[in-house]
């Protein structure tokens, strides 16, 4: 699977791709466009610079290993829940309650850590995106702040 699908960013990580072929197709399908809305929203931002595609904790993960701009983005579908999937940020960050002001009825949240989707609803896009761009800058934007 490590072919383009339909202006998908190639994957360069075997083990990434592998656990991509072993989701449902429907999940498979609405990771894809997660994982596109990363690489797409990280090209917008230039200080990210380019995104590595590696497995965490057995998820995709995201990282931003020259610019260190990022914390660590993950996807995946939820255990036990063929129909839902969830984009997971670090959990001792700020990002969900961030989120949460911003978006209170726009996304489902679980805990301080994801945003839960279910397979039958669109992706709110325009609004992920925004939440992706804040944890690809979440490092240079906390070195910008004055304390």
């Amino acid at each position: 699977m490590t072919q383009k699908k339909k202006g998908i960013q190639k994957f360069t990580n075997s083990d990434v791709a592998e656990t991509f072929s072993n989701y449902s197709p429907a999940v498979r399908e609405k990771l894809f466009r997660l994982r596109e809305l990363i690489f797409e929203t990280a090209k917008e931002i230039q200080e990210v610079g380019r995104i590595e595609e590696v497995l965490k904790w057995g998820q995709p993960s995201y990282i931003t290993p020259e610019s260190k701009s990022g914390t660590t983005i993950r996807i995946d579908a939820l255990k036990g829940e063929s129909k839902e999937y969830a984009i997971f940020f670090h959990c001792q960050t700020d990002l969900i309650s961030r989120f949460r002001k911003l978006y209170p009825k726009t996304f489902h949240f679980e805990g301080n850590r994801s945003i839960i989707f279910s397979e039958n609803t669109k992706l709110p896009e325009k609004e992920l995106k925004q939440c992706i761009s804040f944890a690809l800058t979440y490092h240079s934007d906390k070195k910008k702040k004055p304390n």
